[in-house]
């Protein structure tokens, strides 16, 4: 499944993307902000991230920023179904593209395609320290719940208090930014 916005293409991974990928998200600023990312991130944890089964009601994208010359890398998105049932919304953006919108542009791209695969509710996490992301997240229409939980954090082998959201995809967004493509 692909997904195009006005600046961004976002597609899934393939084995040669892992050189990339690694430079991408090769920094500890990063890392230590997601969940499931180790550090150091090593190029054989791009190529499992990779190697990943694709699951169609959980994409995952790489997002490319759409240029005239060589793509660009600028981060990853999607949707993954957690153990608890809810599904949840997850993204990071390389350093040289922290500021520019392109989370925001990118996740609004992966909520439009939650919401046709029927998904009506979706949440959101970000680590306390990271207020960037939920700046992000309230951009997007999401709504703190109040709660504000321990996080493991693979990158930092520790649990981080992480402020929690959620999105309503019937009642709360407006769904008319960006074009889903066929895979």
């Amino acid at each position: 499944m692909f997904a195009r916005t006005p600046r961004l293409l976002l597609r899934p991974g393939w084995p040669e993307d892992a050189e990339a990928l690694h430079d991408a998200i090769n920094d500890e600023a990063i890392v230590r902000n997601l969940a499931s990312a180790p550090w150091p991130y090593s190029r054989d944890d791009a190529e499992d991230f990779l190697s990943l089964p694709h699951d169609p009601k959980s994409p995952r994208w790489l997002i490319y920023r759409r240029t005239a010359g060589a793509p660009c890398l600028v981060g990853t998105c999607g949707i993954d179904m957690m153990p608890d049932g809810s599904v949840e919304l997850g993204y990071w953006i390389g350093r040289d593209h922290w500021g520019l919108g392109y989370a925001t542009e990118a996740a609004r791209a992966a909520l439009q395609t939650a919401k046709a695969l029927g998904y009506r509710q979706i949440v959101a996490s970000h680590f306390i320290d990271n207020p960037a992301s939920g700046n992000v997240l309230t951009k997007l229409g999401f709504r703190r719940t109040g709660r504000t939980q321990p996080r493991f954090s693979k990158g930092r082998s520790c649990s981080v208090a992480a402020v929690e959201f959620e999105l309503s995809l019937e009642n709360d967004m407006e769904c008319d930014v960006v074009r889903p493509l066929a895979a």
